[in-house]
Formats: C-alpha cells, sequence, structure tokens
C-alpha cells in the first residue's frame, strides 16, 4: 500500500504530460500539490516517514523539504540552463553560430554523421565536463540553427544523451554511487579500487548501448542508409567503448566520458575521410564551400572554447585548482527541521564557468559589457516558466525522498520481484532520475537500497564476471547507475531543458511520448545485462 500510494505522484506527472498534453510547469505545479497533500497526510499514515524524523511535525518536514529542492532547483540546474542558453543567444546575435554552422558543414555531407558529432561526439564532451543539461541544451540549439527540426533536435540530443550520463560532471554520478555503497558496507568513502571496479561494470552493463544508441542517432536522422549506419556505429561504438573501459578501469571515473566522447569524434573524422568522403550522396547538407582563417574560426568558436577551458580547469582533471575553488566563497548551512544540508559553491559550479566563457566569448565577438547583459536579462524572462517548471519538481523529489515515499517505491520494488530484482534493479535507478533529474540524486536515492538488496539476495563478493573475480554487490549497484541513464529520456527536468533550447514551450508531453519507446527499450536492454550477469556469465 505504501508503494502504491507513494507512486501516485511519478502516475499522476506522466497522466498530465502524455495524457491530457499539460504544459510542463502546470503538470509540474499541480503534481507538487498533489505530492504535499499526500506528504501531509498519507505518510504519516503509512508509517513511511523515516524514523530520524520522529516526533517531528509532518507541516516542518514538508515545507522544508520544498525549499530545500528550490534551492537545489536554482543552484545549480536553473544557473546552468540560463547560462547555456544564454552563451548560444551570443552566437545568434553576433551571426557566430553561422561559422560553426558552415564549418560543421564542411566536415562532412552526411547529415547522419553531423548530427552524430554533435549529439553524440561534442553533446558528450559537454556531458562529461559539466553535465547538469548542457549536453541538451547547447547541440539542440546548434542543430536548430543547422536548420533541423526543433522536435527532431530535441529528441535526439535526449537519446545522445544516455551513456555519458553516469560519468558526467567529471564522474560525480559514479563516483557518488561508489561513496554510497562503500557507506553501506564500510562506513567509509570508496577506496580507489572500490571507484575503479563500480566504473567498470557501469560500462560493461552499457556495453551494448555503446552500438546501439549511435545506431538508433543515425537511423532517426536517415533510414535509408541501413548498411552506413550500421558500419559506423559499429566503428564508433569500438572506439568510444574501448576508450572508456580502459578509463574506468585504470584511472576510475573522472575521464571515461570526456576521453570516450573525444575519442568517438576522432572516430568519425577517420571513417568520414575513408568511407564517405568521396561518396555522392542524395540526402545531404550541402553548402559553399569557405575557407576560415585561425583569426576568424577562433572568434566564431570563442564561446565555447572558454566555455570548455574553464570547466576543464576547475575540474578534477586540475586537482589543485579544483580543490581551491571547492574551498572558496562556498554558501553552507543545514537547512532547519529536515536537518539536510544545502551545499553550493559560486567559484566551483558549472554555472560559473559557462557565464565566464560566455561573456569572455561575448567580449571578443564584439558585443559590449551592456548588450551581454541586456541579452543575458531578456535570456532569464525567456525561462521563467522553464525555471518553475524545474523548482516544482526538484522539489517534488525532495519531498518524496524526505517523507519516505521514494524508499517506499524502491523496497516495494524488491519485495515484489524477490530473486528477478537484479532484473529490475536498473528500473529503480530510471525511477530516480525520473523522480530527481539527475544521476547523481538517483545514487544517493538508491546506491544504498541497491546494496542493502544485494545483502537481502545473498550476493557474494568474490563473484566471476567475464572470468575476472568481482564483487557482485557493487555489481548491482551499478545497475542502479546504468539505469539512471535511461531515466533521462523520460526526467521531466531534461525535457524541459530541451524545449528550453528548442523554443517548443508546452511540447514536453509531446516531447516525452516520443522518448518513451527509448527508455523502455533502454531498462529492458539494462535489466537483460545486469541479470546475466549474476546468473549467466
Amino acid at each position: 500500500m505504501a508503494a502504491i500510494v507513494s507512486v501516485i505522484p511519478i502516475i499522476l506527472l506522466f497522466v498530465l504530460m502524455m495524457g491530457l498534453k499539460m504544459s510542463g510547469w502546470k503538470s509540474a505545479l499541480i503534481t507538487l500539490v498533489v505530492t504535499i497533500v499526500l506528504a501531509l497526510f498519507a505518510a504519516p499514515a503509512l508509517g513511511i516517514v523515516p524514523d530520524k524524523y520522529a516526533g517531528v511535525s509532518i507541516y516542518g518536514i514538508t515545507l522544508w523539504s520544498v525549499i530545500e529542492g528550490f534551492l537545489k532547483a536554482c543552484f545549480p540546474i536553473i544557473l546552468i540552463i540560463i547560462c547555456a542558453i544564454f552563451s548560444y543567444n551570443i552566437l545568434c546575435e553576433t551571426k557566430e553560430i553561422e561559422t560553426i554552422k558552415a564549418q560543421f558543414i564542411q566536415l562532412t555531407s552526411d547529415k547522419g554523421l553531423l548530427v552524430l558529432l554533435l549529439t553524440w561526439g561534442f553533446g558528450g564532451v559537454l556531458e562529461g565536463m559539466a553535465g547538469f543539461g548542457t549536453a541538451v541544451a547547447i547541440p539542440a540549439a546548434i542543430l536548430i540553427g543547422l536548420g533541423f527540426k526543433p522536435m527532431f533536435s530535441a529528441v535526439i540530443c535526449l537519446v545522445a544523451n544516455t551513456v555519458a550520463v553516469g560519468f558526467g560532471a567529471v564522474g560525480l554520478p559514479a563516483t557518488t554511487l561508489a561513496n554510497e555503497v562503500a557507506g553501506e558496507l564500510t562506513g567509509g568513502m570508496a577506496s580507489h579500487e572500490m571507484l575503479c571496479e563500480v566504473s567498470t561494470y557501469i560500462i560493461i552493463q552499457l556495453s551494448l548501448m555503446f552500438f546501439i544508441t549511435p545506431f538508433l542517432i543515425l537511423m532517426m536522422t536517415d533510414r535509408t542508409k541501413i548498411v552506413k549506419n550500421i558500419s559506423l556505429a559499429l566503428f564508433v561504438g569500438v572506439f568510444s567503448i574501448a576508450i572508456q573501459f580502459s578509463c574506468a578501469l585504470f584511472l576510475g571515473p573522472e575521464t571515461p566520458a570526456i576521453l570516450g566522447s573525444v575519442g568517438s569524434i576522432i572516430a568519425m573524422l577517420i571513417y568520414n575521410k575513408l568511407f564517405l568522403r568521396h561518396e555522392a550522396e542524395k540526402d545531404t547538407v550541402h553548402v559553399e564551400k569557405q575557407k576560415f582563417g585561425f583569426v576568424k574560426t577562433f572568434k566564431a568558436w570563442s564561446v565555447y572554447g572558454f566555455i570548455i577551458f574553464f570547466i576543464l580547469i576547475s575540474s578534477k582533471i586540475c586537482p589543485d585548482i579544483n580543490a581551491l575553488l571547492k574551498s572558496t566563497l562556498v554558501t553552507k548551512f543545514q537547512l532547519p527541521v529536515i536537518g539536510n544540508t544545502f551545499s553550493f559553491g559560486w567559484l566551483s559550479n558549472a554555472g560559473l564557468m559557462v557565464f565566464l566563457g560566455a561573456m569572455i566569448g561575448g567580449l571578443i565577438q564584439g558585443l559590449s559589457f551592456s548588450k551581454l547583459m541586456k541579452l543575458l536579462a531578456k535570456t532569464t524572462v525567456n525561462l521563467q516558466k522553464t525555471a518553475l517548471t524545474i523548482c516544482c519538481l526538484v522539489a517534488l523529489a525532495s519531498l518524496m525522498n524526505n517523507t519516505g515515499m521514494t524508499l517506499a517505491i524502491a523496497t516495494g520494488l524488491v519485495a515484489l520481484t524477490g530473486s528477478a530484482y537484479p532484473f529490475f534493479a536498473p528500473l529503480i535507478g530510471s525511477i530516480g532520475t525520473f523522480v530527481t533529474g539527475s544521476a547523481t540524486s538517483a545514487n544517493i536515492l538508491f546506491g544504498k537500497l541497491q546494496a542493502a538488496a544485494a545483502g537481502q539476495l545473498g550476493l557474494v563478493n568474490n563473484a566471476q564476471f567475464f572470468g575476472v573475480s568481482g564483487n557482485e554487490t557493487n555489481w548491482l549497484a551499478a545497475a542502479n547507475c546504468a539505469g539512471s541513464e535511461g531515466g533521462k529520456l523520460l526526467s521531466p527536468q531534461s525535457i524541459a531543458i530541451a524545449t528550453a533550447a528548442c523554443d517548443m514551450e508546452g511540447q514536453d508531453g509531446d516531447i516525452m511520448r516520443k522518448t518513451l519507446p527509448f527508455a523502455v527499450f533502454w531498462i529492458l536492454m539494462n535489466g537483460l545485462m545486469v541479470f546475466l550477469g549474476l546468473h549467466v556469465i
């Protein structure tokens, strides 16, 4: 009963957005109100409120959970979205987007390869460095600038932004998961060996998707070239998985998405030179050949170039700078009643890095400081409904978590599935990401649950995976992160980012309907890989 009642907000959100075709902000607001009612009356009656809140007023828990959600939504999610769209608007204002479009098109005359470069390659780099929607917002905006339809651009960027999510923001989701599991097992932080093992397991569980996802992207772009799409997907997939697997196994979770995506871009350019360069294509993107000097190229790419530069130097790739930024100008305080800690680094967040890159690039491209500020204000005003949507959704997630509803859903699924639970483990991660919009948050919510479920199922810590000794608890926990990436396809927050980037206000439900088949397929494939890994391989 607790699980059934707790899942009402998720079902309601689906019905409002997909069934009634209600806009994202209205759906999110209504669902938040319903969740507040459930939190105030149903959660205490069902006895699912966590024991740590024994004797605490449910009204206080509800109020501060909503406040917590609003804070987390604004810092950094909405901040990053505004800055990402701001960076694209600068390029449109200065017309330098035309140079970028021409250069991308001149890399290849094949539409499929062009889209794959932007979404799987460039989008993967952005996800690996920044995360939090940048990999959807920026490539989608560029695709529209290249002449692709908004709906196509939104859906294909959501489909592409999956495999890299577990290692987004310099490995934050995978690192968080390993630390959550280590806390459940030993009470401490994850060792380097454990970080590498969990990261490697995530790659193995996603291995088929390294080939299937590029193939789907190519088929969505052009269904007439099946043989070319298969060969290109295999070629790119081999590069991607080989690099990401090596990074995960030897280095840990920080670099797989970044280096793997760079490797896939190189693979695409090699494939284009070897197999596509001299082909006569019927359905290709054509543009008059232009020559761009270094100065013109630097000016056009200065916005994104500086964004990448600031993100890199502030990441764990530069540990000394990363440590300095994370310890300077950090707002950190404990929220009353619920006792959770809110923390935000004003110098270390990805939003600031995107803002700085956009500002410096905008100045280089000829805009004055006052013009940039007016453009930023206009961008912010235009995103007000998106901001409201995300605030409601993150508040909903915080409320469901603090009142025990999220845990009740997961616990109910464990009880229902029994020994078949490993097949459904990725689904729990997907639910976490659907509700919270973040793979990191999904791992915080359910990482320890997956470890506890492994104990209940009698899994051992010295099993054989593909002939190599490993930890079954880590294998099951990795399923949470792998599954959480599928949840990104349906997450209302991710869809809200896509609608904002593509100027598709009110079409959230339409996008969700188109991504639903991909999400279901993703979760089923993950479940099969996890189950086979434990019981067959």
